[in-house]
């Protein structure tokens, strides 16, 4: 008995952990920022994976058990250009004294003559092995005008240069956040112009929290049902619900490196298959799966292709390319497997907390009223869409039929600010729009 005890407890101690989430392994997905915030692109670290910089290919390879929030920057070596992880060096800030410079530019003239070294020279340095500083410091020293420039004049031109000859790549976690601000910058459009904003209002509003039962009509994706599974952290259940047979394709959420805890929370049912009861007809349901079919055709073809952009990026979008040998790809557990009876069983007799609709190529109204009977009394739901006016039609028809009460249409409004000693101001380009959010507590109509 004794010797089953300790293999018993051998055994348990032997079952595979979950990776650190602190720290980027092979296999799990990582967000490069290129140049603070340039370039944005997802990739899969491997291995063989490279990223394309420029005319450059650099090997992805320095990455793997980095901690996420790591800098790294490309140098010239032996073996050629590659990866170097470094630590940034606080420095002295000297901006407070920019009031201060009595200097200007309004006697610099912009002739291409005011660098002494040439192209062929700057190779040279490269060839030598010179590192991107060390270049940037003869460009500076070389420089007719850098003196006469103005202090915020100087620090521009430092960054330019940096840019062009030491680029600089962030190591970022993908979670909620980042993937709604790098979909929103480069692919608005796929995640129906949910802005970070609307999607934390969203949430919010939804009451989303610990051992929650979400249900969850996601046509954007996948982010909203990531970012649900994200906060429910491995507690709870979102169901992704939809209308036919195909389920509404959810490929963002392999971005999130969720442990397989979390993934087994994130299940998949139909509409049909949450009723208590179909009333419709077999004709009705029949075309309903097939317009339902062509449309999830649609979506999956879309799904697809930002998989394929992410790695393989299109130059005219500014993002870099990723190139991963076949044979070294590592694909990501996926998730929304089929809910079981027991579950669906259960949901039919209590109900779900909370719902969250985000279907930017559907009608609200058409939506809401077949998933709403599946939520349970005085539970709270929120409704996204890009425009105002069909969620104002919904919100009239939810009035008319005294299905809900508290509704309400909210307009997200987000302003980011540049804060800088004596440079303040708001950012030069910013989003205007963010879409609208209809909010209300579903009530019982008998």
């Amino acid at each position: 008995m004794e010797l089953d005890k300790d293999q018993t407890v051998m055994s348990e101690d032997k079952k595979p952990q979950d990776p650190n989430p602190r720290f980027a392994c092979e296999g799990c997905s990582v967000l490069l920022d290129v140049n603070d915030g340039d370039r944005l692109v997802f990739a899969r670290l491997s291995g063989g994976a490279i990223l394309k910089i420029g005319n450059k290919n650099y090997s992805l390879k320095p990455l793997i058990g980095a901690p996420f929030g790591s800098l790294f920057q490309v140098e010239t070596g032996e073996d050629g250009s590659f990866l170097s992880r470094i630590f940034p060096i606080k420095q002295e800030n000297n901006s407070n004294n920019v009031m201060d410079d009595s200097r200007d530019n309004r006697e610099i003239v912009d002739n291409n003559e005011a660098q002494n070294l040439t192209g062929e020279e700057i190779e040279a340095m490269r060839r030598e092995g010179a590192k991107g500083d060390e270049i940037i410091e003869a460009l500076i020293a070389n420089s007719k005008t850098f003196d006469k420039k103005f202090q915020l004049s100087q620090e521009k031109y430092k960054l330019k240069k940096q840019k062009k000859y030491a680029p600089k790549l962030l190591l970022r976690r993908p979670f909620a956040r980042s993937i709604c601000e790098a979909y929103f910058k480069k692919y608005p459009a796929r995640i129906g112009f949910l802005r970070v904003d609307a999607l934390s209002l969203l949430l919010t509003m939804a009451n989303v929290t610990a051992y929650s039962d979400v249900l969850v009509v996601d046509m954007v994706g996948g982010l909203v049902t990531g970012a649900v599974a994200e906060r429910l952290g491995g507690t709870g259940y979102v169901c992704n619900t939809y209308k036919g047979s195909a389920p509404y394709p959810v490929e963002m959420v392999r971005m999130f490196n969720f442990s397989d805890k979390v993934l087994e929370r994130i299940v998949q049912s139909s509409i049909n298959e949450l009723s208590s009861a179909n009333t419709a007809s077999p004709e009705g349901n029949n075309q309903q799966e097939g317009v339902c079919n062509a449309e999830n055709n649609i979506n999956a073809t879309a799904t697809s292709d930002i998989m394929v952009e992410e790695i393989s990026a299109t130059t005219e979008a500014g993002v870099v390319d990723i190139v991963v040998p076949e044979s070294k790809v590592i694909k990501a557990a996926k998730a929304g497997a089929k809910a079981s009876k027991e579950t669906i069983e259960m949901w039919r007799e209590n109900g779900f907390s909370s719902l969250i609709i985000a279907a930017q190529d559907q009608d609200p109204w058409s939506v809401a009223k077949d998933v709403l009977p599946l939520l349970s009394y005085s539970a709270p739901f929120v409704i996204y869409h890009q425009y105002l006016q069909p969620l104002a039609t919904c919100m009239h028809k939810l009035q008319q039929g005294k299905m809900a009460i508290n509704l309400q249409i909210t307009e997200p409004w987000l302003r980011e600010y540049q804060v800088l000693p004596s440079r303040s101001h708001p950012h030069m380009q910013m989003s205007s729009f963010g879409g609208y959010v209809l909010s209300g507590i579903r009530i019982s109509t008998t």
